[in-house]
């Protein structure tokens, strides 16, 4: 068998994690089997459906490394294809006109609500006589058109991930709205809804196996009925499990899980995003392997792999493995990516020296969880005077401290240090001022930096060294001892 299988987000919002890691998994199933990966954009909900929502899900897909094979294909531009199909299904006897008013369904399910019954369509009008019908049309109703359940039939299907599935017709709500009613006089019927138009593309594209969530199990069990009366083989489905949040249910906005490209914003790389969401609901065979690239897992994805139980949302995990990205990539690399996030900072780059920047990053990489953590962490590098922690105070506050900054401050000589001659000048602090060398350098940071914790610090020194600021650093902390 031939390999195909699609993404079919809808241009209603942003891409959001769930779309894109069914995507992820659509993908990595496509190029595991040397398939064919199809990207259709079903915007049929003209009312929510915005271009600019169709450029946020196609570049989404780009950035995450998503590239597909075919398409993008639109559903706009097949609409011929769903009216001959509702057609077809109307010619064989599989659907119907159906001229329920919007007042008389709010009645028919009150109705049901009042007996304790599951609401759902009572198909009253499932075998109208053709005086019925011209009498509904001479009142001016304007029918949908229904696809008949049967309401006794078990639909049961092997699926991939979930093994055995059965779904009861009577559970299915009613017969089934395929078309909507039409919108102007010279139309039988209007345009064709979700169930009906997803079937028909996965026909015609040729789509083998359907990967998503299982939030759409039921519309599964619609939809192999219509594959069956239009006469079509079934796919292989496969439902994965959805993303949960820390109490079980399902991910929502109101978790603090945002689009793709909010996720891009926050400082997350797409390797490491990509890497997080193929975790979530799949392992790879050596199940303590985290870190692994897109081919990497493509050359062991398998569906049988995929967990049937939720898969719980971890923000800890994503900013770890986020951070397995960010302290691995060459600092020149790195140093492109955190130049936007100093820029929007307002921090001043313009007359620093590339080679500055590079080492700076490099100095603070293995510090950062996210992109947006260099703000913080450089913020030093880029301010004209330090705040001193509490910390730092109470240590610069000791006895011996001002004696210590001060002849750290007699020894420097310009902005030409160098590693050996910072190590030399601690080194000769300690001895003169009879001191521990501990103090010294915890001196050193308080009076540079305004924290007794950070990164390297005799890099540290040498950056702001090359920028000309130790000494008056050291300086603002010797007059802040004083008063």
């Amino acid at each position: 068998m031939s390999v195909r299988v699609r993404i079919a987000p809808s241009p209603t919002g942003n891409l959001h994690i769930g779309t894109a890691r069914t995507a992820v998994f659509n993908w990595l199933f496509a190029h595991h089997h040397q398939g064919t990966f199809v990207l259709r954009i079903e915007d049929t909900d003209a009312a929510r459906s915005r271009p600019e929502y169709t450029e946020n899900i196609e570049s989404g897909l780009q950035w995450l490394g998503l590239n597909w094979d075919e398409g993008p294909f639109f559903q706009t531009q097949r609409l011929d294809q769903y009216q001959q199909a509702v057609q077809t299904l109307l010619d064989k006897g599989f659907a119907y006109p159906c001229y329920c008013t919007p007042e008389e369904l709010t009645q028919m399910r009150e109705t049901q609500k009042a007996k304790g019954q599951a609401p759902g369509y009572d198909n009253r009008h499932r075998n109208l006589t053709t005086e019925e019908k011209q009498t509904f049309e001479a009142e001016g109703r304007k029918p949908v058109i229904r696809f008949k359940i049967d309401g006794d039939r078990s639909i049961v299907w092997q699926d991939s991930i979930r093994d055995t599935v059965s779904w009861q017709g009577s559970d299915l709500g009613g017969d089934m709205v395929i078309a909507r009613a039409a919108d102007t006089d010279d139309q039988p019927y209007g345009q064709a809804l979700y169930n009906l138009a997803v079937v028909v593309d996965d026909i015609e594209m040729q789509i083998s196996h359907v990967i998503r969530g299982e939030d759409h199990i039921a519309n599964t069990a619609k939809q192999i009925l219509l594959y069956e009366a239009l006469g079509a083989s079934l796919p292989i489905f496969a439902h994965s499990p959805l993303i949960l949040n820390q109490d079980g249910r399902k991910l929502s906005k109101r978790d603090g899980v945002t689009s793709i490209d909010d996720f891009r914003k926050m400082g997350f790389l797409p390797e490491a995003l990509v890497n997080y969401m193929t975790l979530l609901g799949w392992t790879f065979p050596d199940s303590t392997k985290e870190i692994f690239t897109l081919e990497e897992a493509a050359k062991e994805f398998e569906l049988e792999r995929v967990n049937k139980a939720g898969a719980k949302f971890d923000w800890d995990k994503l900013d770890w493995i986020n951070s397995q990205y960010l302290h691995e990539m060459p600092a020149d690399k790195l140093t492109d990516l955190l130049i936007p996030y100093w820029q929007e900072a307002g921090y001043s780059l313009n007359e620093l020296d590339r080679s500055w920047l590079e080492s700076l990053t490099a100095l603070t990489a293995p510090t950062l969880n996210r992109l947006t953590d260099v703000i913080k962490e450089t913020s030093v590098f880029f301010v004209d005077s330090v705040n001193y922690s509490e910390e730092a105070m109470t240590l610069l506050q000791q006895e011996g401290v001002a004696a210590v900054i001060s002849a750290i401050i007699d020894s420097l000589n310009g902005n030409n240090l160098t590693e050996s001659d910072a190590q030399a000048m601690i080194k000769q602090v300690t001895k003169s001022q009879k001191v521990k060398k501990g103090l010294v350098m915890r001196s050193l940071r308080a009076g540079l930096t305004g924290e007794l914790h950070g990164p390297d610090l005799t890099q540290t020194w040498l950056l702001l060294n090359q920028l000309g600021v130790d000494k008056t650093r050291l300086q603002q902390a010797r007059d802040k001892i004083a008063n």
